[in-house]
């Protein structure tokens, strides 16, 4: 599933579009998580993009009176061709028509979603989530005040989208183990120094894998067609009963909350 880093992958792809007009769209198939809007295709005529933004996993178009919303899923993906090209792929749900290319949605498990509203920040996916992990205010203070009100595991609390958005699965893996912080430990025993040493490690993981386009392990691919290559620099995610890379003890796999989790159960305390 994209996570936080690949989604910012894709927005920095598509950024070349800021100020450009889609000036049709084409909805091939409208049932993704949830039904695209009717009228998207009349609404989205000569659509001005003033900018594109992201908020958690969602990469937003604004223009002055819509914002489009879309959430990648979990096998959705952006590319970009030539307006004139036919090349068309299975499960390419949504195009966004310019005037000298298109962006095609691409989603094959069909989790993914397009919303149309006016209001992005009363829209219903975005008014409740937390905070962003690599606004400054996201510190070892703001962890600390939730994690001593909670009896949930760490990892658990880290990927709760009302704590703080857009941390997944690998890039929580990575970062407790940075942090050298058991995944299972009880949230509210974490130290204020252990708090704020696991703040910096997501800030320092999740900045690493933007600048090397994020993880590619199965089909993720940014908008401009390249790979993620922060795979090549996983440390505990993946790599059960493999050696831990400071201890060589073999790393540890074990579920939670339906999600894999990879650490080391002699450097994470």
């Amino acid at each position: 599933m994209p996570e936080l880093p690949e989604v910012e992958t894709t927005r920095r792809a598509i950024s070349q579009f800021e100020g450009k007009v889609i000036e049709s769209s084409k909805v091939n198939n409208p049932n993704l998580r949830w039904k695209v809007d009717k009228n998207f295709e009349s609404i989205i005529n000569n659509f001005k993009i003033n900018d594109i933004t992201r908020r958690a996993k969602y990469i937003i178009f604004n223009s002055d009176n819509y914002s489009i919303l879309l959430h990648l899923g979990m096998s959705g993906s952006l590319r970009i061709l030539n307006r004139a090209s036919n090349h068309f792929k299975k499960h390419d749900h949504v195009e966004f028509i310019f005037e000298d290319k298109k962006i095609i949605y691409n989603d094959p498990r069909r989790f993914g979603s397009i919303h149309l509203t006016k209001n992005i920040k009363s829209h219903f996916l975005i008014n409740k989530l937390g905070i962003e992990p690599l606004e400054k205010k996201f510190n070892g203070s703001y962890l600390f005040s939730i994690c001593s009100k909670s009896r949930a595991p760490i990892k658990s609390l880290i990927m709760n989208q009302k704590n703080v958005v857009g941390v997944g699965n690998i890039y929580a893996c990575e970062s407790l183990f940075e942090a050298k912080i058991n995944p299972l430990k009880e949230s509210s025993l974490l130290s204020e120094h252990e708090c704020t040493s696991l703040a910096k490690c997501i800030k320092k993981i999740l900045k690493n894998a933007i600048k090397v386009g994020g993880t590619t392990l199965k089909d993720f691919y940014s908008a401009d067609g390249s790979a993620g290559y922060f795979k090549f620099k996983l440390k505990a995610y993946g790599r059960e009963n493999e050696g831990c890379l400071v201890c060589d003890e073999k790393i540890i796999k074990t579920v939670q909350n339906q999600r894999a989790t990879f650490y080391c159960n002699n450097c994470q305390i």
